[in-house]
């Protein structure tokens, strides 16, 4: 018999019979989008569990970058990431921003500081850093540079939902942070995202931006685009955001398992996640090292014959896609630790509802790697 299927994720949804009453207030008021008393419930209740002042409600996080770049007039060359999910530097692309690629460091897989100094031009207006795997950038660091050279920050935060660092909220830091609520994120409204923003005045900048420029009914003052959560994605998230705690805690049991459960095998190694004092747990990446039986491809089908199917985050690198082939920053010899990261790396199944059989036999094959 075929084993079932285990996938990398598997969304968490709230009970639908809590579902059906939001559905049947949508159905009688027949407001289904442009800031319905869901989508305001939402971004207060985001702000209130998130410990953030300020959050503007997107369809999706790639628009909610998009505009963000946009909030803050970003122009020339944005200093970023090879080692992040495509749309962070294809957000950068249509803003017609050319994006400087800055290598990554061993440990925390995020942008290296150091790097990004070294990157800085007379172009130079911005960095947006990505905290991967939602563990946290060197976000004092990184704000130091910005601040000696008068640069903006924005973080995409895509991972890093509830995260905390020693400070609070990581969501806090630089000028604004852009949250994703895709199906496969720790938290989700379907499809979703959302800005953080530090005061009122910049809120509103984006609110219009995200509504086609739109001030009132007769009055357009931006270049906007049409960015807007519907009232069925808000509903989503009020359901489920009463049960996050919980699923971030079972997600966290299952990441003790696996570092319990594979950490003294050989040729299996991880990230060092010390940064964080409050981690979401929405992947669980691994190292296949050269003293492991096989390598990183090989394993990733061998548990695909499993019924396993992991993946390879971030493999290929951006940078080796055909719209950024032509960045010098980008070539393999510039980000050297990237590319071995991408070689490597492995993210395994992680999400509330994997059951411990279906994690043993994750767990199963990469001990006998085979």
């Amino acid at each position: 018999m075929k084993p079932k299927s285990i996938y990398v994720t598997q969304p968490f949804l709230p009970p639908l019979e809590e579902y059906i009453p939001y559905l049947e207030d949508i159905w009688n008021s027949k407001v289904l989008t442009n800031g319905g008393k869901f989508h305001q419930r939402l971004e207060q209740e985001l702000c209130d569990y998130l410990g953030v002042e300020y959050i503007s409600l997107f369809s999706n996080a790639t628009i909610a970058l998009v505009t963000a770049l946009q909030a803050l007039k970003i122009t020339g060359e944005v200093i970023t990431t090879p080692y992040s999910f495509v749309a962070t530097s294809h957000a950068l692309l249509w803003n017609g921003i050319r994006p400087i690629f800055a290598d990554i460091q061993a440990d925390s897989f995020n942008l290296d500081p150091k790097k990004i100094e070294g990157s800085i031009t007379s172009n130079t207006t911005a960095i947006m850093p990505v905290h991967c795997y939602g563990y946290p950038c060197d976000v004092d660091a990184i704000d130091k540079i910005a601040e000696k050279y008068k640069l903006k920050v924005i973080y995409d935060a895509a991972h890093a939902f509830g995260v905390k660092g020693k400070n609070g909220s990581i969501l806090k830091f630089g000028d604004l942070s852009v949250l994703s609520f895709h199906a496969t994120k720790v938290f989700n409204t379907f499809e979703g995202g959302a800005i953080v923003c530090p005061n009122k005045e910049m809120k509103n900048r984006i609110d219009h931006l995200k509504n086609f420029g739109f001030s009132d009914e007769v009055n357009v003052i931006a270049t906007g685009i049409n960015g807007k959560m519907s009232e069925l994605n808000a509903a989503v998230g009020l359901a489920q955001l009463k049960y996050i705690d919980k699923s971030i805690d079972r997600r966290r049991k299952v990441s003790d398992i696996y570092l319990n459960q594979l950490m003294g095998v050989p040729g299996i190694s991880f990230c060092n996640k010390s940064t964080a004092v409050r981690e979401n747990y929405g992947y669980f990446p691994i190292l296949i090292e050269d003293n492991y039986p096989k390598t990183r491809d090989e394993i990733y089908e061998i548990l695909k014959e499993y019924g396993i199917f992991s993946r390879r985050y971030f493999y290929p690198l951006i940078t080796e896609f055909p719209m950024y082939k032509d960045v010098p920053s980008g070539m393999a010899e510039n980000i050297p630790i990237a590319v071995g990261i991408a070689s490597k790396v492995l993210c395994l199944p992680i999400y509330p509802d994997l059951n411990h059989l279906d994690q043993d036999r994750v767990i199963d094959v990469l001990k006998r790697g085979w």
